[in-house]
């Protein structure tokens, strides 16, 4: 089943699942745009050496270990209210 962003536009209250999709969503433009700033920051010159290497000795998991145990929740309890 695909669920595009104007079908949950087109609905009163968004489910579980719709705020799930806009979320990740979210995250992955916000992601996209970190990204891009960043380079366009090293293109530049703008970033120090300092500043990368912290970056890189100090990185910030995408995912935590509570983030999947709450994914996995939803999913079981998705699964079980589409079984019923």
């Amino acid at each position: 089943m695909t669920t595009s962003l104007s079908t949950i536009r087109k609905r009163k209250a968004p489910d579980d699942r719709d705020r799930l999709i806009l979320a990740l969503y979210a995250e992955l433009k916000a992601e996209r745009q970190t990204r891009e700033a960043l380079e366009a920051a090293i293109r530049n010159g703008s970033v120090s050496m300092e500043v990368l290497e912290a970056m890189a000795a100090d990185p910030v998991p995408v995912v935590t270990d509570s983030d999947i145990a709450s994914i996995e929740a939803f999913l079981a309890d998705d699964e079980n209210r589409t079984d019923a």
